[in-house]
């Protein structure tokens, strides 16, 4: 096992990270901080919902990086506006000059069924999770692109990746995260920047009122290493999803079956042929980049092609 003494390092390094105060983000901006980082920690400190303001999460955690030998400094305005995010990259140009690292956890909970939720609420939880991912990405990533380096790490969750109850304002907006760091990833490639997605699960604030007596330890610091990783320069990958649950981290992707080609079809035929449509045995894994987009129609125009049936 690697010596945490002789652990990677980030001297030199401006951080940005977003819902710092508290819980995973607090867990980063730490991690961050102690190994030579320069952090922003943005928080406005509301509650969960989003509701309300408090610098005081923030403030502590930079008091906490600075008690340790660290540089940080405090912002707590919200990722839910355009305005917000620039202000938040804006605070590392103004104290650090510069931003080599982004990270995006800032997230609301506003839960209610697919029958019963508001649009307002709807709207909140979309507004933090996936337009304040765009609000800040957008001012940071033609920063990075200029200097040539960068590295962004977006926060998915399993509720984007397979939905849960009650959580559909979650749901979209995690998913659509994926997207963003898709294109992100692909638009940074020639410049140095890579862009990839953390999935992780920790229990924070967040898990109030969930009965959490049967689940292995699972805190923060758990979760913190891989985003450190993917905020490194070393990090070796672009476009992808890292999960990260109660010590195990592992790779999640989008994959296609084969599928099976005609030359026409009925909706009948549709059916008929759902077992080899649906086979997964031989998948396609496409990563984003460098070609995902161009090998998914390449890969189906080849099939389309060679002109034969392979319908069973």
């Amino acid at each position: 096992m690697t010596d945490p003494a002789t652990d990677l390092r980030f001297d030199g390094r401006v951080a940005v990270i977003t819902g710092a105060g508290r819980g995973l983000g607090r867990a980063y901006a730490l991690l961050l901080g102690s190994k030579g980082a320069k952090v922003v920690v943005n928080d406005p400190g509301g509650a969960l919902r989003g509701d309300g303001d408090d610098a005081g999460p923030a403030d502590e955690v930079v008091r906490e990086i600075k008690a340790a030998g660290g540089e940080a400094v405090a912002c707590t305005e919200s990722v839910a506006t355009p305005e917000g995010g620039q202000a938040i990259v804006q605070t590392a140009l103004d104290h650090y000059g510069r931003i080599d690292v982004l990270v995006h956890n800032a997230g609301n909970v506003r839960a209610g069924s697919l029958r019963e939720l508001s649009y307002e609420d709807f709207e909140a939880v979309v507004d933090v999770h996936l337009r304040g991912a765009f609000h800040v990405v957008r001012p940071a990533f033609p920063l990075m692109c200029e200097a040539g380096y960068g590295r962004v790490v977006l926060t998915s969750s399993i509720g984007g990746l397979y939905g849960n109850h009650g959580v559909a304002n979650y749901g979209v907006a995690k998913a659509g995260v994926i997207g963003l760091s898709n294109v992100a990833a692909l638009e940074g490639a020639e410049h140095g920047v890579k862009c990839n997605v953390i999935v992780p699960a920790a229990v924070t604030r967040m898990a109030e009122g969930i009965d959490i007596s049967a689940y292995p330890p699972m805190g923060p610091e758990l979760v913190a290493p891989v985003v450190g990783w993917l905020a490194h320069e070393s990090c070796s990958i672009t476009g992808e999803m890292l999960v990260s649950i109660a010590g195990r981290v592992a790779r999640a992707f989008v994959a296609e079956s084969p599928g099976v080609y005609r030359p026409s079809w009925t909706i009948a035929e549709v059916g008929e042929q759902l077992a080899g449509i649906r086979d997964t045995s031989d998948p396609w894994v496409l990563p984003p980049v460098p070609s995902a987009h161009v090998d998914h129609i390449r890969n189906s125009f080849a099939m389309a092609t060679k002109g034969t049936d392979n319908a069973g």
